[in-house]
């Protein structure tokens, strides 16, 4: 099953690697690896996550502080939000 992301979820993944490539260099990188390590779990084990709503899981990030807010669907899992968990925990509704 391929994974794709919403323009929103890309939006927000290309702002926090910009905010941690200016914190540090090298950072931004370390990032977009940690997201697509944790893409390829939800890849690999899709049902491993607990809903969050009828269609929607979460699945965190170890080392940094985000989520990947996906959903299945019939031919493709969609990361609906890449998140801060530090801010609003509720704000990933707004995507639905």
């Amino acid at each position: 099953m391929r994974v794709r992301f919403t323009s929103t979820a890309e939006a927000e993944l290309k702002a926090a690697m910009e905010f941690y490539q200016s914190a540090q260099p090298g950072f931004g990188a370390d990032f977009l690896a940690e997201v697509e390590a944790t893409t390829n779990l939800i890849e690999s084990f899709p049902l491993a996550w607990s809903l969050l709503s009828p269609r929607t899981r979460r699945c965190r990030t170890h080392r940094f502080p985000y989520g990947l807010f996906y959903q299945i669907r019939s031919d493709e899992i969609l990361i609906v939000a890449v998140m801060d968990l530090r801010r609003d925990p509720k704000r990933w509704e707004e995507y639905l």
